[in-house]
Parts: C-alpha cells; sequence; structure tokens
C-alpha cells in the first residue's frame, strides 16, 4: 500500500491533513474556509491530481452536511440552478483535457475574485431591488461559473457561497441547500473524474489516511454553525474566499 502513496515530505502531510480537517469544517461551517483546502491541495500535488484527490474529501463532508442541514435546502433555488450547472461541468471537462496546473489555478484564483468583487456590489444593493429577469442571469452565472470551477478544481464552493450569500440565505438554510447541491454535483463528477485519469489508485489510498480529518473537522463545524452569528457567518465567507482566491491567483 505505501508503495502506491505519493513521496511526500513530513511537512507537506502535515498540511494534507490540516486541508482535511477544514474540508469538514467548511461543510458544516463557513464553506468559504474550503478555499484554504483546495489552495493547500494544489500547493502539494499536481493541480490535476489534487483535484481528484480532494474530491473524494468532498464527497465524506457532503455526507455529515446532510446528515446535519438536510431539512433545512430551499429546493425551488436548487432545481433552477441544475441547466446552468449542467453547462459549466461540461465546459469545465473540456478544459481539463487541454489545460496545464497554472493555467487551471490562475483560472480558479481569477473567476473567484470577480465572483466576490460582485457579489459585494450585490449585497449593497436592497433585497427588493430587480426583477424575475435578473434573477434568472444571476443564477446562469453564478451556476454556470460553480458547474465549471467545481469540475476544473473542486472550487465551485467559493463560487456558489458567493450566489447563497447574494441571495441572503440564513445561515441553516445556506448550509443545506448547499449541502444538497454539492453531494449531487460531487457524485456526479466522479465518473467523468475517473474518465480524465484524475481518480487514481494513488489518490484513494492518500483519502483514506485524510478522512479522519475530515471527520473531526465536520463535527467541530457542525458545533461552531450553532453559535455563530448571521453577520460574522457571511463576512467569514467573504474573507476566506477571499484569501483563498488571491493565493490561487500568485
Amino acid at each position: 500500500m505505501t508503495a502506491a502513496l505519493p513521496d511526500l515530505a513530513p511537512l507537506a502531510w502535515a498540511l494534507l491533513a490540516i486541508a482535511a480537517l477544514i474540508v469538514g469544517f467548511s461543510k458544516t461551517a463557513i464553506p468559504g474556509s474550503n478555499t484554504f483546502s483546495i489552495a493547500i491541495f494544489a500547493a502539494v500535488l499536481p493541480a490535476r491530481a489534487s483535484t481528484g484527490a480532494l474530491l473524494l474529501l468532498l464527497i465524506i463532508g457532503d455526507v455529515f452536511a446532510l446528515i446535519s442541514y438536510r431539512r433545512h435546502a430551499d429546493w425551488k433555488t436548487l432545481l433552477k440552478l441544475i441547466p446552468a450547472v449542467v453547462v459549466g461541468v461540461a465546459l469545465g471537462a473540456v478544459f481539463l483535457a487541454f489545460a496545464n496546473d497554472a493555467w487551471v489555478r490562475r483560472l480558479i484564483g481569477a473567476i473567484l475574485l470577480l465572483v466576490i468583487a460582485f457579489t459585494l456590489w450585490q449585497r449593497r444593493k436592497p433585497p427588493a431591488e430587480g426583477g424575475p429577469g435578473s434573477a434568472r442571469i444571476a443564477r446562469a452565472g453564478y451556476g454556470s461559473l460553480g458547474g465549471f470551477t467545481t469540475m476544473v478544481a473542486n472550487a465551485g464552493g467559493p463560487v456558489m457561497s458567493m450566489y447563497f450569500l447574494a441571495a441572503r440565505f440564513p445561515v441553516k438554510a445556506f448550509l443545506g441547500t448547499a449541502a444538497w447541491f454539492f453531494a449531487v454535483i460531487n457524485l456526479a463528477k466522479v465518473p467523468v473524474s475517473v474518465g480524465l485519469g484524475l481518480i487514481t489508485l494513488q489518490s484513494l489510498l492518500l483519502d483514506l489516511l485524510l478522512v479522519p480529518g475530515v471527520i473531526i473537522g465536520a463535527l467541530l463545524g457542525r458545533w461552531a454553525a450553532s453559535r455563530i452569528p448571521q453577520r460574522s457567518f457571511d463576512w467569514a465567507v467573504i474573507v476566506f474566499t477571499t484569501i483563498g482566491a488571491v493565493y490561487l491567483l500568485l
């Protein structure tokens, strides 16, 4: 088994363990914090390999998120997002077939910064402003970018977090809607990722060692989410997403 594991320094293993803990925490508390785990995996492993390894850990985190918040999802919003997300995932699969690691990191970082800026601008407008047309445009934009970034680098979480913030979802509705959204999307990505060679025996063995970190992080996140005020939750998502986006861009 050890022969199939990547040859990493002790510090690299420690960073991956921290990233696994953040994955669990992001699923049950602060979704934007997942950009740190994306950044760590992309720094320790080749960007394409990190995508496959991280995907399976995200699915484990999705299970804990569903257990905690499955009853709080906004299904109307989820169903309306599906067409745009499917288009984004398809475009992401095509991009991955041709892109190199440097392009993946920089493109995702640039997309996240643009989405953050747009979301902050959106939140400055009164909640009642805008009609069905603007809502459809927002769903199409966020949904397609969310599908693209989740396929390319498992970075759809930050994009969709910005969408849920722009829609002013309460904490539990935010987490419940995100839980179902990413549980479905991440499972759908598995066969595509296998076909692209992103999930391998090596990534499976690596994930097996990191799963305990995801579980611990998810339990800590569930404890924290029940105690965090709405305003603090919103700004934590924005700040963590921004830091991760800048790292990926640089």
